[in-house]
């Protein structure tokens, strides 16, 4: 197995990198202050391809591979974490069920416009009491002349309360030790989206609990077999978790490019503070981080385009995404004291860094499951 990206990868590299250096980055920091869901910056990237790159060209993309995905995710992840994890809750956990498990019609129906970025799809799997432990799952949908009747809430759920959102795909108990995911179209009677939270992190992303009551959609509106909801949404978030790698990686990259900068000009005791071993070590120990949880992460996302066996693939998201998640917030913290007072002040980006890096070794698989599937991936009956 190569373990360097071909020439097109990095061609492809070059492009979404400059896209972010002008086109984000200037904006970042007031997207950030305000709160605010940047509209314009997800129109340009889905004119762009990014939300498309692993869509058949049938449905509007690219027929790119996974891989390229992960690029896109780690290049927008290295100016804006925000939008990072927009793109790869977009693609991720909103077209990619679609894709996999949709029908043609649901497919037909739903999948132009979100590769366009044109709308945008979310999927509604955490709840107040089943987090790590999805399988406990409350919320609950009854067949009722045709329709799916859904009650119950989801917590936490990325990029569904947009201008653009056009759906949520929920799961919920279908029946006795049966869960099933099913398509609820936002606007739908009984389907409330509450206020969004006030995060620690990523301010300018999407992100509100929903709550459905007496909610109505019709029985089509099942996403593939009924009570494979749970087999559906493991699938699903072993390649969110190399995505969320790949975020993590972009962010460990920010983290060296700017305090490095810093080091080389900033000066104490009359030379440059990157002169000094306390701060070139942890500088080196950034690049070290940076470069060991790239090779993972794309190792990971090389296994899953060649179509290597799913519990390989899991392995190797799970490794990915706890190596490079926990890297990342390291990072962080070096950056941030490498900037001095300077790092704890907003206007310097490390700030907004710190505040983002801790939710990636939550978010799709807490660093303890990761290590949980890790070790149950070497044999041992572990709980």
């Amino acid at each position: 197995m190569p373990f360097e990206l071909d020439e097109e990868h990095e061609a492809f590299r070059k492009v979404v990198r400059e896209f972010a250096d002008t086109e984000l980055a200037p904006h970042t920091a007031a997207w950030d202050e305000r709160h605010e869901f940047p509209l314009d910056a997800v129109d340009k990237m889905g004119k762009l391809g990014l939300f498309g790159l692993p869509v058949p060209e049938e449905y509007g993309g690219s027929g790119g591979d996974f891989t390229s995905l992960c690029i896109a995710i780690e290049e927008i992840g290295r100016v804006d974490q925000s939008l990072g994890i927009t793109l790869e809750g977009a693609v991720g956990l909103g077209i990619t069920p679609i894709l996999a498990y949709g029908t043609e019609e649901q497919k037909q129906r739903w999948l132009p416009d979100l590769t366009a970025g044109r709308t945008l799809a979310a999927f509604g799997l955490t709840e107040a009491e089943s987090g790590s432990d999805a399988g406990a799952t409350k919320t609950k949908a009854r067949l009722e002349n045709g329709e799916w009747v859904i009650d119950g809430s989801k917590q936490f759920i990325t990029n569904s309360g947009t201008d653009i959102t056009a759906l949520v795909t929920v799961t919920a108990r279908t029946g006795e030790n049966e869960i099933s995911s099913i398509i609820v179209p936002s606007g739908t009677d009984g389907f409330i989206v509450e206020p969004s939270y006030n995060k620690l992190g990523w301010h300018a992303s999407d992100t509100h609990p929903l709550t459905f009551q007496n909610c109505r959609v019709p029985e089509a509106n099942l996403l593939g077999e009924r009570g494979k909801g749970y087999a559906q949404f493991l699938a699903t978030l072993d390649d969110g978790r190399i995505a969320i790698g790949a975020l993590a990686t972009g962010l460990i990259q920010a983290c060296l490019d700017h305090a490095l900068a810093y080091a080389k000009e900033r000066k104490a005791f009359g030379k440059t503070i990157g002169t000094k071993q306390a701060v070139a070590f942890k500088l080196a120990d950034l690049q070290a981080a940076v470069e060991t949880s790239r090779l993972l992460v794309y190792k990971a996302a090389a296994l899953r385009d060649a179509g290597r066996p799913k519990a390989e693939v899991k392995r190797a998201a799970a490794i990915a995404k706890l190596v490079s998640t926990e890297a990342a917030v390291t990072a962080t913290r070096e950056a941030t004291q490498i900037f001095g007072g300077y790092g704890f002040m907003e206007e310097y980006p490390v700030a907004r860094f710190y505040r983002d890096a801790k939710i990636l070794e939550i978010g799709e698989g807490t660093s303890e499951i990761q290590r949980l599937v890790i070790a149950r991936g070497l044999g041992l009956d572990v709980e």
